[in-house]
């Protein structure tokens, strides 16, 4: 993988003080995520806003056809048996995010004052960042995601991994991405020392929140955005 991944950017309107970098999901560009920054942009006139394309990979789930991708998928089905993980695009595309993030930091921007975050395959590797990453960011997000290479996360873990804030939001009715298996990567998360925010909070440092979205499929809503901007809101105090 490239070593600077191209990439949109939505300028802050007041002075640069803080940075959201988001990844897309599978087959997507940074494009897919523009009117999702472009909506929040007026409640954070600080905030960069950073949209990564992933390249163009071959994607054995799609038949070998090349298509943007952060890595390999081969099945569906199997995404809590990370046998089935491709390991090496995983970790390049995990390396290849840090070079954003330190990009950020060479300008400037302390790394406690950058979130991470992806949809589906973008959010695998935001969330694979926050376990193993050695920066201590504000806090990362995941949305309709998965934990992969589940079977190694516990020895690749940095010690203060389960200090980063991180939100996951996950509709119930997600057919690519199946909701049991983000349930099933909370319950990994709360195994490996995460605490969980309580119920009716929005955010707390350290914390896990979980939030579900009956009747929403593998996408984002307007409840999750608000959600969302709650987080951030207080990510960055």
């Amino acid at each position: 993988m490239a070593a600077t991944l191209k990439h949109l950017k939505v300028a802050p309107k007041a002075d640069h003080t803080a940075t959201v970098i988001f990844l897309h999901g599978l087959g997507d560009s940074g494009h897919g995520w523009l009117p999702v920054a472009k909506m929040l942009w007026p409640s954070f006139p600080n905030v960069k806003w950073i949209l990564p394309h992933a390249p163009a990979i071959p994607i054995t789930i799609n038949g070998g056809m090349s298509m943007p991708g952060w890595f390999d998928l081969s099945t569906l089905d199997k995404l809590s048996d990370s046998n089935y993980d491709d390991e090496k695009g995983l970790l390049a595309s995990v390396s290849a995010v840090d070079a954003l993030i330190q990009a950020e930091i060479d300008s400037g921007i302390p790394e406690n004052r950058i979130v991470l975050g992806g949809f589906s395959q973008g959010g695998a590797i935001a969330i694979l960042s926050a376990l193993t990453t050695k920066r201590k960011l504000a806090g990362v997000v995941g949305l309709s995601t998965w934990v992969p290479l589940n079977h190694k996360v516990p020895q690749m873990m940095t010690s203060h991994a389960r200090d980063t804030p991180i939100f996951w939001g996950h509709g119930k009715d997600d057919p690519v991405v199946n909701y049991a298996f983000g349930v099933m990567s909370i319950e990994l998360l709360k195994k490996l020392g995460y605490p969980t925010v309580p119920a009716g909070q929005t955010f707390a440092r350290p914390g896990l929140r979980f939030e579900s979205y009956p009747g929403l499929g593998h996408s984002s809503s307007p409840q999750e955005i608000e959600h969302l901007k709650a987080w951030l809101t207080e990510a960055f105090k």
